[in-house]
């Protein structure tokens, strides 16, 4: 009984901090929530999210919300992608900043370039990969991971070439995270364009891609 008091606080603290904290990253398509509006499920899959989150329960967490079992599942496996990944936090920064760019993605740019240059991700790099070019002053590692992540993009396959210097200079583990990675911010990105949430500041940092 102590025990589910005591973590009943502890959510409940959690979830007021929200109130202070709330960004206002919703949409005309899925209204930014309130503590006030959560039920039950969606406040155990807050709690999750909390856990992580920069945002608060806004971005992609106020979409996936909607869909509380989904956000409580997703929620453990971005703690895995963000922060408990195999790849250095410079590789995985730049992983989602090309599917962000390959999704033109506005709101996960602009919330990632942060974490991205603080990784030690060059501002060239981004730059570049912004205007849809390829990067020219990459290290050997992140040309590694650019070209496994455009083949994926833009193929949906990568080639014995590249699989071959990505195991080389990764290993395995590495590999694997980093499709991992690509997919799980394809997600993020997917959610996030129907959702229509764009960064909180109003700029809009990516122009068009392509057709998409």
């Amino acid at each position: 009984m102590k025990g589910l008091l005591i973590l009943s606080l502890v959510t409940g603290l959690m979830l007021s901090a929200v109130s202070i904290a709330w960004t206002q990253a919703g949409s005309d398509r899925f209204p930014q929530l309130t503590k006030e509006k959560l039920n039950p499920k969606q406040q155990r899959a807050a709690a999750e999210i909390l856990k992580q989150s920069s945002s608060s329960l806004g971005g992609p967490w106020n979409v996936m919300l909607r869909s509380p079992d989904f956000a409580e599942h997703f929620a453990k496996l971005l703690d895995y992608i963000r922060y408990r990944t195999s790849l250095p936090l410079r590789l995985n920064e730049f992983v989602i900043m090309i599917a962000a760019r390959q999704w033109s993605c506005q709101y996960a740019w602009w919330a990632h370039h942060r974490f991205a240059k603080e990784a030690g991700l060059s501002e060239a790099v981004m730059a570049d990969l912004a205007q849809g070019k390829r990067p020219q002053s990459m290290r050997p590692d992140e040309a590694v991971v650019y070209d496994v992540g455009i083949e994926l993009f833009q193929t949906h396959f990568v080639s014995d070439a590249t699989f071959k210097k990505a195991k080389d200079v990764l290993g395995e583990q590495q590999v694997v995270d980093l499709i991992a990675a690509c997919g799980a911010y394809s997600l993020v990105s997917m959610l996030l364009n129907t959702a229509e949430v764009m960064p909180n500041d109003g700029s809009r940092p990516l122009p068009p891609l392509g057709s998409r």
